[in-house]
């Protein structure tokens, strides 16, 4: 029997490279669910390995940051993706999809798995 879910998640989340970032989607289609993009943030929400599975490059389809973001906060993800060098654009008029604020540069900062 194979891996479950979120541990498919969880290995494809720790091979993110620092200074880039995934969005929920793209590792819902690596793990072969390309619909189950929710699915993927509740697996990372129950993080089993917090700073080993680096959850916080993982954002939303417009790089937005996640409003919810279990280990503190869309802040607090902010922070730590920039402390890895990625960079971040202005907000966009229509709203973002995750937490409102700059949103990563995924023209720039997007893993190429």
């Amino acid at each position: 029997m194979g891996q479950s879910f979120n541990d498919q998640v969880y290995e494809i989340v720790k091979r993110i490279p620092a200074g880039c970032v995934a969005t929920y989607g793209q590792i819902a289609a690596l793990v072969g669910k390309p619909r189950n993009a929710r699915m993927v943030g509740y697996a990372l929400h129950s993080n089993p390995e917090p700073g080993v599975i680096p959850c916080h490059r993982v954002v939303f389809r417009d790089g937005s940051l996640a409003p919810g973001f279990a280990f503190g906060g869309p802040d607090r993800q902010r922070a730590l993706l920039e402390s890895e060098g990625v960079a971040f654009t202005d907000p966009q008029a229509q709203g973002n999809a995750g937490a409102d604020g700059p949103r990563v540069d995924l023209s720039r900062c997007q893993w190429q798995a």
